[in-house]
């Protein structure tokens, strides 16, 4: 668990996560997420490592982000959210930087994320654009 100087703490335990709040936050506020049916979020949720940020003083969960990984090659940054009455307060910044120094350890390759609009945010922890994008391919299924 890292403490935040803020009154912040952010957590991997897979037990303080506020499955309930994660998934109001994402299928009500999230673009790539809206929608998203409970069982379906608890699924994601089980096959993840996740890491939520908490309020120090009321232990209230503020902030989520869900990595899927083997570990070992490739690690991919999914279903960040800040609560918007936090936000601007560092926090999206610090849960990004306590994902990234999580998995350093693992020695993966790469770590991967898309985003609509917070660019700033991950450039910020060190991510950039695709080199070569013309080389990554997706398969999606409607």
């Amino acid at each position: 668990m890292t403490d935040l100087a803020d009154g912040y703490e952010i957590s991997t335990d897979p037990d303080r996560i506020d499955a309930e709040r994660v998934h109001h936050w994402l299928s009500t506020d999230a673009y790539w997420a809206t929608g998203r049916s409970r069982e379906k979020q608890d699924r994601a949720i089980a096959g993840s490592l996740n890491f939520g940020v908490y309020e120090t003083a009321s232990g209230d969960q503020v902030a989520y982000a869900r990595v899927v990984t083997d570990r070992v090659t490739f690690a991919w940054l999914c279903d960040v959210y800040v609560d918007p009455s936090v936000r601007g307060e560092g926090v999206g910044t610090a849960l990004v930087e306590a994902v990234r120094e999580h998995l350093r350890p693992y020695g993966l390759r790469r770590i991967l994320l898309a985003t609509h609009d917070a660019h700033g945010v991950y450039e910020k922890v060190g991510f950039a654009g695709l080199e070569k994008p013309d080389q990554w391919m997706v398969l999606v299924f409607q």
